[in-house]
């Protein structure tokens, strides 16, 4: 989610996702590969075989807080590739500068082969208004994966205004999903009586236990990048039942009124005025982080993490990090790590109507392959290995022969006697941060298949968590998730521009106010000042394109 941000715009806009591709009023420019002898409108007689023969390509993470590594080998799964499927990779890293570098690189039609980035970005769509984009229809009807996996609706909605297939996802689902949620230190967790962690009460009265033990050596509430949301907007869906995460995106900034089945203002919700004045009141008595509004990356977080500092953790996806730091805690101390707890809510609400976090059909990132690439094919037929279920299985489990040896006939891992849960919990976490074709609707059973036919106690991290807590705590969202960024260049354009930036400024100045007073002035001034810069008008659009998306989904 996140995801993830630069300048405090630039970093919201890109980890809270942008919201996709409205009808363009350009008309896009033929999307053919250059130096290529393969149109992309002909389909080449003889399938690609990865590992056949050298696949060399540059690749590029647009985004303000990720970078691929210099050496993609460096992470296990791609070193696989390299040695084992003749994949060699180039990274181009902005550094932070994302916006800039794309700006250049557009300018001087210097652009890397593949693109790895946020579907919601709007620079994705200059780049297919710009005819700088690959269509990928016939390699997705040649190639296996993609086409079995992903379900026809939702390619459909991934189309863009010329009706083809331009973006490959990353992590897309038929099912639910996600990771975001609270992760409690153990040992603190013991060391304190172990106490009922349900309510935002009970949650306020153990982090004032938390700072009262253990002073500023443990940080009682890390809330991640704020910037983005992150634990503040968890806490958000805590105060009000089936509240949407996503309400608090950039490209949302709304939410659901099922009465009048319409999107309405973020800033006068009930729900929001209370829970930043339950953030703020952290925020003054140092119950939470008080550098989550400058923080750009997840490093100083991850320390924080490694070092067993955090008493709760609340993010949109903790899961990879905290499990990182559980493993490598308990390694030295059987008593340290983390667990996730159901998600805290407000006294009298029903908690099984909470949801810290959403699923979307369409998942998260997308690759877009570029029309610069010398064989935009291969690089399709390398992501559709990738998405497939042998190069899900080696990211989650590692080459074939050591903990799993086939497949079965539903094509999910033969697990071995060698099979060892300690080796798959440290490849998972190694291999996470460089997920770019994730494939959610096969990799899930796959892992449960196994998982839930053990004790509780021996369950992989992940897979644990994700069962009992997290796929039950999170909501569909994808009709608010789609097609809600008014395309670049417009008057709503620039609208969304500007109410996300009120809206920027007013997390952060609402999230450290001096009492709940200041909470409800500023968020009361946020509504004034949106609304004349035409917030109401968006939120007209944005209703038209939801009820458009729910209709397109059967729902």
């Amino acid at each position: 989610m996140r995801k993830m941000l630069l300048v405090v715009t630039t970093a919201f806009l890109l980890t809270t996702v942008f919201a996709g591709c409205s009808k363009s009023t350009n008309d896009p420019k033929p999307s053919t590969p250059k130096n290529s002898n393969v149109s992309t409108d002909e389909k080449p007689a003889d399938v690609w075989q990865l590992g056949s023969s050298d696949l060399e390509f540059s690749a590029y993470a647009h985004y303000g807080w990720l970078d691929l590594p210099a050496k993609m080998e460096d992470v296990p799964f791609w070193k696989y590739l390299k040695e084992n499927k003749k994949v060699n990779i180039k990274t181009i890293a902005a550094q932070g500068n994302h916006s800039q570098l794309m700006t250049t690189m557009m300018a001087d039609d210097d652009l890397p082969d593949m693109i790895f980035g946020n579907r919601y970005d709007p620079d994705i769509m200059r780049l297919y208004e710009a005819g700088k984009l690959v269509a990928l229809d016939d390699y997705m009807e040649k190639y296996p994966n993609l086409k079995k996996w992903l379900d026809t609706k939702s390619a459909d909605m991934l189309r863009f205004p010329d009706g083809k297939l331009y973006q490959f996802p990353n992590w897309y689902t038929s099912r639910p999903n996600g990771s975001a949620g609270y992760v409690v230190n153990k040992k603190i967790y013991k060391e304190l009586g172990s106490p009922t962690l349900e309510t935002m009460d009970q949650l306020y009265d153990y982090l004032v236990k938390v700072k009262e033990k253990y002073g500023e050596e443990v940080i009682p509430y890390e809330a991640d990048r704020a910037v983005d949301g992150q634990g503040v907007g968890l806490i958000y869906t805590g105060f009000k039942e089936n509240a949407y995460y996503r309400s608090l995106n950039g490209n949302t900034l709304a939410v659901v009124d099922e009465a009048n089945n319409k999107l309405a203002s973020l800033f006068t919700d009930p729900a929001f005025h209370e829970s930043q004045k339950f953030v703020s009141k952290l925020y003054r008595e140092k119950l939470i982080s008080q550098d989550m509004f400058t923080i750009t990356d997840r490093g100083p977080v991850q320390e924080k993490l490694m070092s067993g500092r955090v008493a709760v953790f609340g993010s949109s996806d903790p899961m990879p990090y905290a499990s990182a730091a559980h493993l490598a805690l308990s390694k030295e101390d059987p008593e340290a790590g983390y667990f996730m707890i159901w998600p805290f809510h407000k006294a009298g609400l029903d908690k099984n109507k909470i949801y810290p976090g959403g699923y979307d059909l369409l998942g998260w990132n997308v690759n877009v392959i570029t029309t610069a690439a010398k064989d935009p094919e291969k690089i399709f037929a390398f992501l559709d290995y990738i998405t497939g279920p042998e190069g899900m299985v080696i990211q989650y489990y590692g080459p074939e022969g050591g903990n799993w040896n086939g497949l079965d006939e539903n094509e999910q891992p033969i697990l071995t006697d060698q099979y060892n849960a300690k080796e798959v919990s440290e490849i998972q976490a190694a291999n996470n941060p460089v997920m770019i074709a994730g494939n959610t609707a096969y990799i899930d059973p796959a892992k449960m298949k196994f998982e839930l036919a053990k004790p509780v106690e021996e369950r992989n991290w992940l897979a644990r968590y994700q069962e009992s807590v997290t796929w039950k705590t999170h909501i569909d969202q994808t009709a608010l998730a789609t097609h809600l960024t008014p395309d670049p260049g417009t008057e709503l354009a620039d609208t969304s521009v500007n109410v996300l930036d009120i809206f920027l400024q007013t997390l952060s100045a609402s999230s450290t106010a001096k009492s709940d007073e200041e909470v409800d002035k500023i968020l009361d001034q946020a509504e004034k000042d949106a609304q004349a810069l035409g917030y109401n008008e968006l939120l007209e659009w944005r209703t038209e394109r939801w009820l458009e998306n729910k209709k397109m989904l059967g729902q």
